[in-house]
C-alpha cells in the first residue's frame, strides 16, 4: 500500500501517460520500495503493529500518520545519497503526497479489513484441559482484553477428582470423550494445565486428538507464548532445566557485542548536544559547584556489583536516610531531573557502562544490591536474571511500566525471564527500535 501511495503520486506528478510511467518502472520501483521499508521501520518502532494495542484503531492510525511524518526527512536523507533519478523522484513534495495518499490507503483497506473480517476470524479456539490452580492463573492472566489477541477460550475440562477453582461457567464436561468433542467443535488446540500430572490424565484421548492435527501444548508453554512472560509461579528448577531456551551461542555472544557498541556508539553521538545541554541545565538549576552525575552500585552479570552512571535527577541528599524505592511524584527529584526522567535523557550516561563492558545495550534492568538481597527472599527465581548483562533498555521496559514495589518486580521478573530464555540477535534489536516507543511515549517513567 505505501509503496502503490508513492507510485501513484509520481504517476500523476511526473508523468501522466500509461505507457511512459511502466517503461520507467525501473527507477519508480526503488524509490517506492525505499519509501515503504523506511515507513515500515518508524511504524515499527512506535508500535503500529503491536498486536497489543490498547488504543485500537484510532491509536493505530494516529501511530500510523506520526510514523508517516517522521518518515518523510528519513527517506529524503535516503534519497539524497541515491542517484540523481532516485533523488529527483524522491522530492519533498511527492513525499508529502504519498504520505498523505497513503493515511488515506491504509485506514481504508484497515476498515474493510475489520469490518468485513470481524475480529476473531484468526483466534485459535483454545480448550483448556484442568480446571485447578494452574487453570485458574490461565483464566486470571490471559483473558483480560490487553492479553486475549490470538486465542478463543472454549473452556475448562476438569480432571475428576481433583479440586476445582474454576466457575461453573467456564466448565466444558464432554458426554463421551475429549477426542469426540473436538470432533463436533472446531478446536484447534489443547492446552494442559492440570496441578499433578501423575493423576487420571487422559494420555490416550489427547494421542487421538493429536492424531486428528490439534496441537497439544503445555500451560506454561501457552501462558509464555501468550502473554510474552514466564509464568513464575507454574514454574520448577525442572522446567528451567529441560526447557528449551536459556542458551546463547558463541556466534550470537559475538553478534550481541557488536550491537551493542554499535548502539551505544550511535546513541553517544545522536545524544551528544542534548547531553551538553543537560549538563547546562543540572548547573543552571543548583549551582556550579554541584555534582552533574550520579554513580550507584547495581547488580550486574553473575551477581557482581559494579557502579551505573546517570545524571543526577535528585537533590544530593536524596537518601541522607538510606535506599528507597523511587515514588511517582518523589519529592527529591529538582525540576531538571522530572523533565529528564521523564525523556529518559538521565540514562544516556549509561553508554559508558555499555562501552566499558559492565552493561549490555538490552537487557535486565539493573536493580542495587539492597533491593536484590530483599528480593531474592521472597521471588523465587530472581537471582536468574543475574544471568545475562543488565541493559539500558530491555524487554520488561516496552512491557511494563516502573517497579516500585516488590510485587512490581515480580512481574518484571516474568518478563526479564521471558527475555532471558529467548534472547537472540533479532530479539535485541526489535527491543532498541521499539524502545523508541518507550521514549515518545513515556512509557514507564519514573
Amino acid at each position: 500500500m505505501l509503496a502503490g501511495a508513492f507510485s501513484g503520486v509520481v504517476f500523476f506528478r511526473y508523468f501522466g501517460e500509461l505507457t511512459f510511467f511502466l517503461n520507467n518502472l525501473v527507477y519508480v520501483i526503488p524509490s517506492a520500495i525505499v519509501f515503504g521499508l523506511m515507513n515500515l521501520l518508524v511504524m515499527t518502532a512506535i508500535g503500529v503493529h503491536q498486536s497489543k494495542l490498547e488504543e485500537g484503531m484510532s491509536g493505530m492510525m494516529l501511530r500510523t500518520i506520526l510514523a508517516l511524518i517522521v518518515s518523510i526527512p528519513l527517506s529524503g536523507i535516503a534519497y539524497f545519497f541515491a542517484s540523481d533519478w532516485l533523488w529527483y523522484l524522491g522530492a519533498v513534495g511527492v513525499l508529502t503526497s504519498a504520505s498523505v495518499l497513503a493515511v488515506f490507503a491504509l485506514g481504508l483497506m484497515r476498515m474493510l479489513f475489520f469490518t468485513l473480517l470481524g475480529p476473531d476470524v484468526f483466534r485459535r479456539k483454545v480448550l483448556v484441559l484442568g480446571a485447578g490452580t494452574r487453570a485458574r492463573q490461565l483464566l486470571d492472566d490471559l483473558t483480560t482484553p490487553f492479553n486475549r489477541k490470538g486465542f478463543q477460550l472454549e473452556g475448562f475440562v476438569p480432571i475428576p477428582d481433583t479440586p476445582l477453582e474454576i466457575p461453573e461457567k467456564h466448565l466444558v464436561r464432554p458426554a463421551v470423550s475429549i477426542h469426540q468433542y473436538i470432533l463436533h467443535n472446531p478446536v484447534r488446540e489443547i492446552v494442559v494445565a492440570v496441578d499433578d500430572r501423575r493423576k487420571n490424565l487422559p494420555m490416550e484421548d489427547l494421542l487421538e486428538c493429536k492424531m486428528e492435527g490439534v496441537r497439544i501444548v503445555d500451560g506454561v508453554t501457552f501462558y509464555e507464548r501468550e502473554s510474552r512472560k514466564v509464568a513464575l509461579e507454574m514454574i520448577t528448577r525442572g522446567w528451567l532445566v529441560f526447557t528449551d531456551g536459556f542458551t546463547v551461542s558463541t556466534v550470537s555472544g559475538f553478534g550481541k557485542r557488536a550491537i551493542d557498541l554499535l548502539a551505544s556508539g550511535t546513541l553517544f553521538l545522536l545524544a551528544l548536544p542534548i547531553m551538553a545541554l543537560t549538563v547546562l541545565a543540572i548547573k543552571l538549576e543548583e549551582g556550579l559547584k554541584a555534582p552533574i552525575f550520579y554513580s550507584q552500585e547495581r547488580v550486574g552479570l553473575d551477581g557482581k556489583v559494579f557502579k551505573v552512571h546517570k545524571f543526577r535527577s535528585m537533590r544530593v541528599d536524596a537518601e541522607k536516610g538510606g535506599a528507597v524505592w523511587a515514588q511517582k511524584n518523589d519529592t527529591r527529584v529538582t525540576r531538571v531531573g522530572a523533565f529528564i526522567r521523564k525523556v529518559r535523557i538521565d540514562e544516556l550516561p549509561q553508554v559508558f557502562n555499555v562501552l566499558n563492558g559492565t552493561m549490555a545495550f538490552v537487557g535486565p534492568r539493573p536493580e542495587r544490591p539492597v533491593f536484590v538481597d530483599k528480593l531474592a527472599e521472597t521471588i523465587p527465581f530472581y537471582n536468574e536474571r543475574h544471568r545475562v548483562k543488565p541493559g539500558i533498555t530491555g524487554w520488561a521496559q516496552l512491557c511494563f511500566a516502573y517497579a516500585d514495589n516488590e510485587e512490581d518486580s515480580r512481574e518484571k521478573l516474568r518478563y526479564d525471564l521471558y527475555y532471558i530464555k529467548n534472547q537472540s540477535l533479532l530479539l535485541d534489536l526489535l527491543i532498541i527500535i521499539q524502545t523508541v516507543e518507550v521514549v515518545l511515549f513515556k512509557k514507564g517513567s519514573r
